[in-house]
């Protein structure tokens, strides 16, 4: 890297909160650079640090002239957006705590979090929003104001709490213009020490907790993280993933303020890697499925080439991953393999990285939950520094992180700067720092059960090996004691499933029970194609998911992982699920973790099933839609003894 992309350092005072470091960096910059780009039609919009900072002032004089104040709670939900941006900074300049939500949380969710945290305004990006809004409100009861940005669809509505963020932007526009130094008194009043974000964890096990985040956590992350790798005001940064998740505000927030690099909002979902590919950034930061998807891309448009280019490639993975496990064992590479590695990537890894976006990366992180080592691999040896980080929302975002040059595929890498971490006598990672949260928003008994004389116990097992890496075994809930009294992670088996281009999710379950067995979730998309090169007829995803030919394809994905695993920890019996993990349906947080507490209950007879020896597994199962409408749905799955067991 060098010194022109780094960031320069900001002391962070007791003082300074994250509208101050705005104002600071919107007067620094002005019309001179480019804080966020927006695509819309296919145009990327640039919006210049003085436009940011009018924005958010003028936001801020509005929920001013609302009689929003310090303390109140002012929820957002909807796609990464700079309108949702400046209000949420907006809503901090003011002295208020921001809520997110997740864009697709259920109405029942919504209305957890709304009425929970006493949000006095909802923010939405448009009419989908306005209505759960609308639905949620009269069991809300602090909620008074709902505020939408885009006016699609929402002619005819005329509830009087609802009013535009334009509107909003012209009572602070009036008001500001009566008042010109109002803003930046209002912001002087703040202090680190305030709590700026009520960000609630994803609840795999029961409703979610609120965190309770102060300005200082936030810009003591983003300051040691960037300690570690410098950013810079000439980065990009894609803020695709949302906003209620800690990282993105981490990366967005946090180290963007600080760093003043572009952050580039995706036109759609649907676009965003195509969008990443545009922009090229320098860093990115998203949870394993991103990472995931892009490696089952990678071997999707190898399964689909030519044969030539097929055997090019998997010449080309093997000499990368040679120089993977090299520089991950830090041993010296031979002339011979150096000079192969070069041509590999003159041949296959310099386009493979532009495709995927990846051409210009310096950093790639990969958090909240574990990557598999074969994932790691792959992007290693194809040239991109992908590195591990551990952390989690109370502790906002991040206290373990690989360094450059000294990434371990099984590890997490070593604490970032002002961090702590020690093992409990019971094997639990515990962390102390200045980023440790305050505690959870009306729940003093999980506070105290959660922080301990400054240390926040994690509630996950791992160890702290030889070189001081930090191992994350897996959630202390979840670890499963083997048949043969041994300890093992579900979850190493389920990222190590999940390389197959042919498996999307995959649920492994074995708990004190005589073997260890899997539901897997077969990717539609991929095996469909598979199956329609071979002329297999299906008419729907549970009919493909229990093809015969399926059944050995992804017989064959769980064979070659067994093959890695102690015997204890082969996978015995398994079945395609005939449908996908859904968080609608409670099985996977937002976040996209496994409720394996919902599975087992929900699933129940599967586990029967795979643990009786039957051969099949009939399934009644109750569906409930979004409308109140219920079904009943009626499957048979078929058992597979898995290879290698």
């Amino acid at each position: 890297m060098t010194t022109a992309h780094a960031a320069e350092s900001r002391p962070i005072t007791p003082d300074l909160t994250l509208p101050k470091l705005l104002l600071e960096t919107a007067r620094r910059y002005g019309d001179g650079k480019i804080a966020m780009r927006e695509k819309e039609f296919g145009i990327w919009r640039p919006i210049t640090w003085r436009r940011y900072g009018d924005e958010v002032r003028h936001l801020a004089m509005g929920f001013t002239a609302l009689g929003l104040g310090a303390g109140d709670k002012v929820a957002l939900i909807g796609h990464n957006r700079p309108e949702l941006l400046w209000a949420e900074m907006a809503a901090l300049a003011v002295g208020g705590v921001v809520v997110w939500l997740y864009q697709d949380a259920l109405l029942e969710e919504v209305q957890y979090v709304v009425d929970h945290s006493d949000a006095r305004f909802l923010i939405g990006e448009g009419q989908q929003e306005v209505d759960k809004g609308l639905a949620v409100k009269t069991r809300c009861a602090k909620l008074e104001r709902i505020v939408w940005d885009d006016p699609k669809g929402m002619r005819g509505y005329d509830d009087p709490a609802l009013l535009s963020l334009g509107e909003v932007r012209r009572l602070g526009q009036e008001l500001d213009a009566k008042d010109p130094g109002a803003f930046e008194r209002m912001v002087a009043r703040g202090q680190g020490d305030d709590v700026a974000l009520l960000f609630y964890t994803s609840g795999t096990t029961a409703k979610p907790k609120g965190a309770l985040l102060t300005h200082t956590n936030m810009l003591k992350m983003g300051q040691n993280l960037m300690a570690v790798d410098s950013c810079g005001e000439r980065d990009d940064f894609v803020s695709f993933l949302p906003f209620s998740w800690i990282g993105e505000q981490m990366m967005s927030v946090s180290c963007g303020l600080q760093a003043g690099f572009t952050l580039n909002f995706p036109e759609d979902p649907e676009t965003v890697q195509h969008d990443i590919r545009e922009i090229g950034p320098q860093v990115l930061f998203s949870p394993p499925r991103i990472y995931e998807q892009m490696v089952r891309t990678a071997q999707v448009k190898v399964l689909d080439a030519p044969a030539l280019k097929r055997r090019v490639f998997d010449w080309a993975r093997k000499v990368g991953d040679e120089m993977a496990e090299r520089a991950f064992a830090k041993k010296p590479v031979p002339g011979g393999l150096w000079l192969k590695y070069r041509l590999a990537d003159l041949l296959v890894f310099r386009k493979l990285r532009d495709h995927l976006g990846l051409a210009r990366i310096r950093h790639a992180y990969s958090g909240g939950a574990a990557l598999g080592p074969d994932h790691l691999r792959f992007f290693h040896g194809i040239g991109v520094n992908l590195k591990q980080i551990y952390g989690q929302t109370e502790i906002a975002g991040i206290s373990v992180v690989h360094r450059d040059g000294d990434v371990k595929f099984d590890t997490s890498g070593l604490p970032i700067p002002e961090t702590e971490i020690r093992i409990s006598p019971e094997g639990e990672i515990l962390s102390r720092s200045p980023c440790v949260f305050k505690g959870y928003y009306k729940m003093p008994e999980e506070t105290a059960r959660t922080l301990d004389d400054g240390w926040l116990h994690s509630g996950d097992i791992g160890f702290i090996d030889g070189d001081g890496h930090l191992v994350v075994f897996d959630r202390r809930k979840d670890v499963m004691t083997l048949a043969d009294g041994s300890r093992f992670s579900p979850q190493f088996i389920e990222t190590r499933l999940k390389f197959s281009p042919y498996i999307k999710d995959a649920w492994v379950i074995g708990d004190r029970r005589d073997a260890v067995n899997a539901v897997v979730c077969i990717d539609a998309g991929v095996v469909g194609k598979w199956a329609e090169e071979r002329h297999i007829p299906y008419t729907s995803y549970p009919e493909l998911s229990q093809k015969a030919e399926v059944r050995a394809l992804v017989a064959q994905a769980v064979g070659h992982v067994n093959k890695a695993l102690p015997a204890a920890a082969r996978i015995r019996r398994f079945v395609n699920l005939h449908k996908e993990f859904d968080a609608d349906d409670e099985e996977l947080t937002r976040t996209r973790k496994l409720r394996r507490a919902f599975l087992e209950e929900r699933y129940r007879d599967i586990v029967e099933g795979l643990y009786s020896g039957s051969g099949e597994i009939e399934l009644d199962m109750t569906i409930t839609y979004e409308d109140g409408r219920v079904s009943r749905s009626k499957t048979t799955l078929r058992v597979v003894d898995a290879p290698g067991a």
